[in-house]
């Protein structure tokens, strides 16, 4: 089924790829939650839920705070966390590296919208995430989300995907390092973004703060360019 619907929405210029980390991959992530102590997972660039939903469900039982900049998929992210009273949803904002306000590109698939446009080669190959809408949000930075929303947890894992604004996330944790216990990206293999760097510069970020690669989880893989375009990588302290 899943093999017909990919080639049916291919004749209309789509692509279908799983979100990254099947079953195997959650259960090591809880696993690796587990063995930190986590108390709370800060889930930057939530889109619907997806990511927090998935380890609510493979186990994980502490606090998770959602941040969501889009209104559309920001109210569906409010409504799915409704029901979880450990689960906080953010108001609609963007988390960068400084506060203020931005505006977003809205992809017309929701998980693709970024404050960064995409360069010319990703419009022309990957056109069906090229929209021309924006949304002009709020921006916070970690430091100020830990500051408003952390209160008793001691051990704090980041997840952000951000489509490409991952550094910019990492430059506002400013004196927060301290407070992080690990911390998954999404990084790129394949920039698609104007200004987005490739993942080895975020990886020597992220060890220079003692954190180090102990899960890899393969992304998106893109027939228009022919390889792997961006993985998951998750850091901790050993």
């Amino acid at each position: 089924m899943v093999g017909f619907t990919r080639k049916l929405v291919r004749r209309f210029g789509y692509d279908i790829a799983p979100f990254p980390g099947g079953a195997k991959h959650w259960t090591q992530i809880i696993s690796l939650l587990a063995r930190h102590e986590v108390d709370c997972v800060l889930d930057v660039g939530a889109n619907v839920g997806q990511y927090a939903n998935a380890i609510r469900k493979n186990g994980y039982q502490g606090r998770i705070v959602s941040f969501e900049p889009l209104s559309d998929a920001h109210a569906k992210l409010t409504a799915r966390a409704a029901g979880d009273a450990n689960w906080d949803v953010a108001p609609r904002t963007a988390v960068g590296a400084t506060p203020g306000e931005t505006q977003i590109h809205v992809s017309p698939e929701s998980d693709m919208s970024s404050i960064l446009p995409l360069d010319a080669n990703a419009q022309d190959r990957l056109a069906s995430a090229h929209g021309t809408d924006m949304e002009t949000v709020s921006m916070t930075t970690v430091a100020d989300a830990l500051a408003a929303h952390v209160n008793g947890q001691t051990s704090i894992f980041l997840k952000s995907d951000t489509q490409g604004f991952e550094a910019q996330v990492l430059a506002g944790i400013g004196d927060g390092w301290d407070r992080i216990t690990g911390v998954q990206l999404e990084l790129s293999i394949q920039p698609i973004y104007e200004g987005q760097p490739d993942h080895l510069p975020l990886l020597e970020q992220l060890a220079a703060q003692g954190l180090c690669p102990h899960l890899v989880i393969p992304g998106y893989w893109s027939r228009h360019y022919g390889r792997m375009l961006e993985y998951d990588v998750v850091c901790f302290r050993d």
